[in-house]
């Protein structure tokens, strides 16, 4: 399917980006989508033990 896109198609494919979204909004859209990106990704490779979690109790507090 994307085997016949050319740079052409992807310098048009920008250009209404950039029609759609404005030039003052792709920053923080690009900053947006890497910060999401940088966050599955710690999610992803960091995975909290379910068990551990639901077995634990919950410390007591002493009253003074």
């Amino acid at each position: 399917m994307l085997r016949n896109l050319t740079g052409w198609h992807a310098l048009i494919i920008l250009a209404i980006v950039i029609l759609m979204f404005g030039a003052s909004k792709l920053p923080t859209l690009a900053k947006s989508v890497g910060q999401s990106m940088r966050i599955l990704k710690t999610e992803i490779s960091e995975p909290e033990p379910v068990a551990a979690t639901e077995a634990a109790p919950a410390p007591e507090r002493s009253t003074p």
